[in-house]
């Protein structure tokens, strides 16, 4: 392993500091730090102190913090963990009997959708249910694409897969991955392809766009 690739697992293993995380949260709702300050009733200073590692928050305020940026309840756990703390939110698998109705009520709107296919996803797009009209779809799909976990992203961006069908295929790729940043949705690109242990797109056509064989064959 070169010194590079060293370094840059170094990196990648490091835990992210709880300013990390505030900051990308807060730049996420595009709220300045005295906006911020302003919504948790904190001040301005103090804040730009926890950020930047000079303070550390206390379990209180990264509640609060969060909550005054809409961070879901999963990755709130992410932070109060970044803090220090345990976390304070369960969580459930979908097949939990306490979540029974909430699968009835994804089943249902699956359903609605017939005769159009519809899917549900997790939050790493791996398939949580579909309805009957998605399995036709999947017809002529290598089998290394359809185990598990099914997700749904690597399915639509492989080349193998949905990736030839899109007219506008960039635009689709920064829309699902990261709307709002185009250098993010690179990233998460290269991560998947890390995860997945295969280059995400191996062929491009003449054109730029993904295509099921290699240029000029």
């Amino acid at each position: 392993m070169n010194a590079h690739a060293s370094t840059a697992q170094t990196e990648r293993s490091q835990p992210i500091h709880i300013g990390d995380h505030l900051r990308e949260w807060r730049q996420r709702r595009r709220m300045s730090q005295l906006d911020l300050a302003g919504e948790a009733e904190i001040s301005a200073r103090h804040l730009s102190f926890v950020e930047t590692g000079r303070a550390a928050p206390s379990r209180d305020m990264v509640l609060r913090l969060a909550e005054r940026l809409d961070v879901p309840l999963r990755e709130r756990n992410v932070l109060l963990v970044a803090a220090g703390f345990a976390p304070a939110f369960p969580q459930r698998p979908l097949e939990d009997p306490a979540l029974k109705s909430a699968r009835q009520a994804i089943d249902l709107v699956l359903r609605a959708h017939e005769p159009n296919p519809a899917l549900a996803v997790d939050r790493h797009w791996n398939l949580v249910s579909a309805n009957r009209m998605v399995a036709p779809l999947l017809d002529g799909i290598p089998q290394r694409l359809l185990g598990q976990p099914f997700n749904v992203l690597r399915l639509a961006f492989d080349p193998e897969a949905f990736a030839h069908w899109l007219t506008a295929f960039e635009g689709a790729a920064v829309a699902a991955l990261a709307p709002d940043d185009a250098a993010k949705a690179v990233r998460i690109a290269r991560q998947m392809a890390e995860s997945f242990k295969v280059g995400l797109f191996p062929f491009t056509g003449a054109d730029g766009r993904p295509s099921r064989r290699p240029a000029g064959k």
